[in-house]
This record gives C-alpha cells, structure tokens and sequence, in this order.
C-alpha cells in the first residue's frame, strides 16, 4: 500500500517537472525567436531607433566675433552672462501623481520668488515636464545665488532640474560712444541695427552642430567633438574709426547741439588720401547695452541717413565744375547784382550785397547771385553731370543701413533754368553728410573721389586675415591744377572778411565753406524763416591736407549761422585731430621740457621761456602773479539771472564752448565767474526756471 503510495508521487513530481520544463522550453523558445527578430532579422531598424533615442544633436551658437576700432581698442564684445534653465521632467522625478499638482504650485513659489518671476507661468512650465525651458536669461548675480541655494537645500527641500549655464551677451565697454554707427545684437543673437545688421555674418560666425549620447539617466555626455572650430567664434572686424577721434567729434557736436538748441547733428571725420572715416558722430544717440531704453530717432545715424539742402557748400562744386569746364577762369570779375537778382518769377538776393567780386571771393562771400550765374553758364546738363562726377545723388556704399542717396532733380525730367540756378547754390537739392564729406575729400587730394572705407580688415578669431580694404579711387572728378585753385579760394573763407572765420586753426592754413541753409516746410511748400541747417565743410592744412571735418547742425534755434554754429565744432575737431597726429604748425619748435625741468626753479624757467617767445613781454607772468588776462584767454563774466539765449550768445562769442543743462535763468557756472579760461575751453552751465 505504501509502495503504490509513493508510487503515485513520484509520477506526479516527474509529470510536473515535465510540465515545467516544456513551459520553460517554450518560453526559451519565444525568446530566442524575438532575440533572432530583433538582432537578425529587424536588427537595423531596431538599432536606428536605439541610436535615435541615444544620440543628441545639440545647436551650438558661435560666439559673435569683436569688432575693434584702427587701434585695436574694443568697441563691441561678447562676454558669457549666466541663464537659469529649468528641467522639468528631473524636477517631479519620483513624485507620486496625485501630489503633482501640489509639488509643482509650491515649487513654483519659491522659484519665482528667487528670481523675480511670475509663479503661475513658472508652475505652467513645471506641468509641462520639458527638459528644457528657459527660467531667466541674464540673470543678476543675486539670482544665480539663490537659485544655487535652492539646488543645495540650503533653504528648505532641494529643488531638483535647476541649471546655471553660461550664454553670450554683447556688450560695449564704450557705452553710448558709436551707438548710432554699431548698433545692437538682440537676445537670440542676430544683430539688429548699425555695423551689427549689415555685418552680421561675418560677425556671428558658421553655426554648428555637437554630437554627444544620453546616459540612463538622461544626462548628456559629449563624444564626438566640434566638426567645425568656426562655431565657437565669428570673425573679428577692424573699423578705420579712431576711438579717441570719434569721442572728440561727439562730445564737440553734442556741447554744439545743447548750446544751439538744436534738434540734432552729425560730423564725418576722414582721411582725404585713403577714404578711411575716423570719425561718423550723429546726435542725438544711444547706449547700445540698453537699447531697449532709446527711441528710434536716437538710433538713427544722422550721417548717413539724413539728407538736407546743402545750401552754400555746393558752391565749392559749382565753381570747380565752371573752373574744369573752362566755362570760368580764376582770375575773371564776375557782376553780382548789387545783391538782388530774378531768374524767371524768382528773386535771389546776397546776405552780402556786392557790385563785383572776383571769383576767388565769390566763395568768401558766399554770394548766391554770382554762383546762380555760374551755374548757368556751365549749364543744366554739364552742372547735373559733375556733381554726379562728385558722388551726389548715389550711395556711398557704406556697409550701415538706411544709407540715403539724396536727390539732384525731379525724376523723369530736367532742370529749368530757375532749378539751375538754385542747384548752384545749393537749393532745391539734397546730399548726405558723409557725401558731402568724400567730394569735399576730392578737392582736398588733388581731384580724386575716393571710396569710403569703413571696415578695415576682418580675421578670424585665431587672426588670420579674411578680407582687408585699400584705397581705391572711384574717378578723378577735376584735374589738380583746378583742385590747387579751388584749395585757395576755400582758403579765403576762413581768413579775415570770409564767413568761416571761427574754423581758422591757430598755426594752420584751413580750407573751407559754412552753409546756412532754409529748411522747406513740408504743409506751405515754402521755404521756413524759422528752420534752417548750419553746416561747414572743410579739411586742414590746406597745402597737404590731412583730414577732412563735416559738420551738420540741425535746426539751432539761438543762432543758425554755419559760420558761428557749425564752424567751431570743425576747429575743435580738426585740432583734436591734428593734436593726435602729431603735426604742428610748419616754422614752431620743440622744447626741450626735460631740461626745463631739471633747472633748479623749473616754474621760472617755463615762464621765462615764454616771455622770450612773447618778444621779452611779461604777460605770462602778469597772468601767473596778479590774474591778469593773456594772449588766446579769456575772463568769464558774471551771467547769473540771465536767459540761456543771452549767457549762450555772450560766451560763444568770447570763444568759450557753452554746456548747459536745464532751462530759465542761469544759476550756478563751473569755473566760477572772474576765472581766466583758454578760449575754446568749456563752461557747464546750470539753469532753473525763473520762479
């Protein structure tokens, strides 16, 4: 009985290994099957989708390339800014779903608190469960603080999925100095306005792509590199601006603008033998590292994008295509209308009345009627063509946006003969600033109009050179001998009886013309009595001309003289630039300032050294021991209570360069009142209203 017992048991054990085995063979079966699938059969589709899960493709921004001015001081970079980032999905890591949306409201609170933001949008983004979100670009050194508390439970439960990184910012160590001319790059990196639009891709460099793998974690582990070492750097420009140039030009033109009350100006500052532009000012500006402060107006570059009827200026190429054409010679006598004359239903009248005048006064006269009957007797057609021949009514091709051509006549028809004689002097026509620049150039090199250069070279960000400019003559526009005459006439504008006098640089001869032209009022068609642009257009010395100033003044409201408003800005910018350049007047001498020193009274020894260049006169002394005034100086009188027009007038005149702020009656002036100043020298001014 008990043997059949357990004989029974012992089949029933084998019939369940049996079971067991077949089940368990079956299975193996079916794995083995599905391992052959995968592996053999649906292998390389199966091993696409695995290293689509695995591999990541991740965008690289290049770091934007520099741009420097001719001497290599930075005027744009980029520097690395931290940006808080947000991984949702490593955020609710391990969080139960039901505790979800109570998890997500209150990290959502202290995030924003941290860092300043709205909490329902933080939570929005916590609920999404992205990997990657931004949090706060840019963030302040406080927030970058917090936020790293929050990661390391300093301060309550740790915070998972926060992410410090590091992201390009641009940025302008030199604040507000070219503004206008650089432009700004917006947060995703693409430039905007200024050098920064039309340079933007050479600046921004070549895109790439990095390869890397995701662990199971999720966390990405770099393996395959940068393909190309371009995307982490664009290339480097170098402009032909001078920064300490183009801060001289600014801050002139600006005192100009405040002391004028103008609307707005420009000053253009090159190199008449190369082209190369040293200096492109326009005001009013902006401080391109808070763009979004500014107004559109105050990015605008004034220089380029702004035409306006040149007025007397356009005499200089009226006279110079009479003298090419052989139409006028410089030595004949021309009849000026005693200063009233009609050309078809218009008159013409001279703020200078005369009977004759020589040609080489027509100039330093600035005489309307005179200029009319040149440009007449050269003609419509010829007239037209050479101040196409000087670059008026075309492009520079300057790489900034928003370049103007201007307009030289009516399209589709030619002038009549009252809008010859008009182009003569300037009317009924309108030039940029940088153009009237580059033909003023013309006549200063002997006849060649010149290409503008702007950009000087541009490298890449380990050096190597990718393109350089060199000078390159467009056409000769008149031939030397007439430039040389020109260069005289021009002379006589600046010297006693022209109307540039305030221009003259001590120790130089200086070529040059003022304009005072009347602004059309766009609702009467007419000509305004209250709107006018002052400008001046020059270049020094006049036998070897080193630079050429322009200068605009947009409706000054205290005067509008080119000759008082517009020509001084040029005399403190071309000695700025002369000053730089080392040159001095032809016949000074160097002092030798070390051996002076090393006398036992170095001071006595200076103002001795000075009598002797006064011819033994002891006005420098007189000025050192009882303050009394000297040569090129001046003593500033007592203007308290008086309006801005009055204290204004009355210091311009002295010579002195008025920086008001404010407005009413004048109550406080640094230096104070009874100090002696160098003229040229300036007075900030302070003005409160009257009551």
């Amino acid at each position: 009985m008990t043997n059949r017992v357990r004989g029974a048991e012992g089949r029933w054990i084998r019939m369940r290994m049996g079971l067991f085995c077949g089940i368990l063979s079956l299975a193996m079966g079916l794995v083995v099957s599905s391992g052959y699938d995968i592996m053999v059969r649906d292998g390389e589709s199966w091993l696409e989708l695995a290293e689509q899960q695995r591999k990541r493709r991740l965008s690289v921004r290049p770091k934007r390339g520099m741009i420097y001015d001719r001497n290599g001081s930075a005027l744009a970079a980029s520097i690395e800014v931290p940006t808080i980032s947000l991984d949702a999905k490593e955020l609710m890591r391990g969080v139960e779903s039901g505790d979800v949306p109570r998890v997500a409201r209150e990290t959502a609170l202290r995030i924003a608190s941290a860092l300043d933001l709205d909490p329902v949008k933080v939570e929005r983004k916590i609920l999404a469960r992205r990997r990657w979100s931004w949090l706060r670009r840019h963030a302040s050194p406080e927030q970058v603080e917090a936020v790293r508390l929050l990661s390391s439970a300093a301060e309550g439960e740790r915070i998972r999925g926060l992410l410090v990184e590091g992201e390009p910012k641009r940025f302008y160590p030199r604040r507000e100095l070219s503004g206008p001319l650089l432009g700004f790059v917006s947060p995703d990196g693409k430039g905007r306005d200024g050098l920064e639009f039309t340079l933007n891709e050479q600046l921004e460099g070549h895109a790439d792509q990095l390869r890397g793998l995701r662990d199971r974690a999720g966390r990405l582990i770099f393996a395959d590199g940068i393909e190309d070492e371009r995307a982490f750097a664009g290339h480097n420009v170098e402009l032909t601006i001078d920064q300490g140039i183009q801060f001289a030009a600014e801050r002139q033109l600006a005192a100009s603008v405040r002391a004028f009350e103008a609307r707005g100006g420009s000053v253009v500052v090159l190199d008449p033998k190369t082209g190369e532009i040293l200096a492109l000012a326009s005001y009013p500006g902006f401080n391109p590292n808070d763009y979004t402060e500014s107004q559109p107006e105050q990015r605008r570059n004034h220089a380029v994008s702004d035409t306006f009827e040149p007025g007397s200026t356009m005499k200089i190429f009226t006279v110079a295509a009479a003298l090419e054409s052989k139409h006028l010679s410089a030595t004949e006598q021309l009849y000026c209308e005693k200063g009233v004359m009609r050309v078809d239903n218009v008159t013409i009248r001279d703020t200078h009345p005369a009977e004759w005048l020589p040609v080489s006064q027509v100039l330093a006269q600035s005489s309307n009627i005179c200029s009319a009957k040149i440009g007449l007797k050269v003609g419509e057609q010829e007239l037209y063509e050479a101040y196409r021949r000087f670059g008026f009514g075309q492009q520079t091709g300057l790489p900034v946006p928003g370049e103007a051509s201007g307009t030289l006549r009516p399209r589709g028809r030619p002038w009549v003969q009252v809008e010859t004689a008009s182009a003569a002097f300037g009317q009924g026509i309108s030039v940029t600033n940088v153009q009237l620049a580059l033909a003023t150039a013309a006549i200063a090199n002997g006849g060649e109009l010149l290409e503008a250069r702007l950009v000087k070279k541009v490298t890449t960000a380990s050096g190597e050179l990718v393109s350089e400019t060199a000078p390159r003559v467009r056409r000769r526009v008149v031939s030397e001998r007439v430039a040389k005459q020109l260069s005289e006439m021009l002379v006589a504008v600046t010297e006693d009886g022209g109307t540039g006098g305030e221009a003259a640089v001590l120790g130089f001869r200086v070529a040059g013309k003022t304009a005072t032209a009347q602004k059309a009022d766009p609702r009467s068609g007419r000509y305004s009595l209250d709107n006018y642009v002052a400008s001046f257009t020059g270049y020094v010395p006049a036998h070897d001309p080193e630079v050429v100033v322009t200068v605009t003044i947009d409706e000054p409201r205290v005067d509008h003289a080119g000759g008082s408003v517009a020509a001084p800005v040029f005399r403190r910018v071309a000695e700025m630039v002369l000053r730089s350049r080392g040159i001095s007047p032809s016949g000074t001498q160097v002092e030798d300032l070390k051996g002076l020193a090393q006398r036992p009274d170095p001071a006595r020894a200076v103002v001795a050294l000075l009598e002797e260049k006064d011819g033994g006169k002891p006005a420098i002394q007189d000025i050192v021991e009882h303050g009394q005034v000297g040569k090129d100086q001046v003593r500033l009188p007592n203007l308290t209570g008086s309006p801005m027009r009055t204290v204004v007038k009355q210091l311009s005149e002295s010579g002195i360069v008025p920086v008001p702020s404010g407005t009413g009656l004048l109550l406080k002036q640094t230096p104070p009142p009874g100090s002696i100043v160098a003229k040229g020298s300036s007075v900030e001014l302070v003005f409160r209203p009257a009551s």
